[in-house]
């Protein structure tokens, strides 16, 4: 799917939040972990010890509201648990369903590094107030400021076209060779994750190869 800057740029302000729903219903067969693994076009966005003897992918759109549960509910208790003791690295990707999820996801892109998580944080916790504005501009502005952005630097950012190429061609990725097809999506240790998206489930899939 090619997305072209001036229909990007026209249909930020005007596209409706899309609701997604969760692919937990995946087929459960492990992927080619050199295939998932290669790098793209963009640097992998991970958290965690990259020698962490588990490894999550994360598929996931800025606009989607699983994906906002994920990381407000559900994540933080995951981090504490797993990712800081060292026990697994998650590797976030973007797989935005509409412009605003573009928008977002490029925002955060733009960040200096040290800003993407904690942008990706505050995106998914203020999902309700961007999402679903009339126009998404100014709330986007106002969090984009909070990662030291200009309006300036925040217009820029919008209008560079090698960077959403570069974000459209992960999700295309996603989609045709991993079978990615709704948010959030996971990968564990290269197996397509089709339980629950609770604590206590993630953490039976984890501890199963711990």
């Amino acid at each position: 799917m090619k997305i072209d800057r001036r229909h990007f740029l026209a249909t930020t302000a005007s596209l409706a939040a899309l609701a997604s729903g969760s692919l937990w219903a995946g087929s459960g067969h492990a992927q080619d972990l050199s295939g998932l693994m290669a790098p793209g076009p963009l640097e992998d966005m991970a958290v965690g010890d990259e020698n962490a003897p588990v490894t999550i992918v994360e598929y996931a759109s800025m606009t989607c509201p699983h994906c906002a549960n994920f990381h407000t509910e559900i994540y933080p208790e995951l981090k504490t648990k797993y990712i800081d003791t060292g026990k697994v690295r998650l590797i976030f990707r973007e797989f935005p369903l509409d412009a605003r999820a573009y928008a977002a996801s490029m925002l955060a892109r733009c960040a200096d590094k040290q800003f993407y998580f904690p942008m990706i944080d505050v995106l998914f916790k203020q999902q309700s107030v961007w999402a679903r504005a009339e126009d998404p501009r100014p709330p986007l502005l106002q969090i984009a400021k909070l990662a030291g952005f200009t309006q300036e630097s925040f217009e820029d950012c919008l209008k560079n076209q090698e960077l959403l190429d570069n974000v459209n061609a992960i999700r295309s990725k996603a989609a045709e060779e991993f079978g990615v097809n709704g948010t959030p999506s996971f990968f564990i240790n290269g197996e397509k994750y089709s339980g629950n998206y609770t604590v206590e489930a993630m953490s039976e899939a984890i501890d199963s190869l711990l």
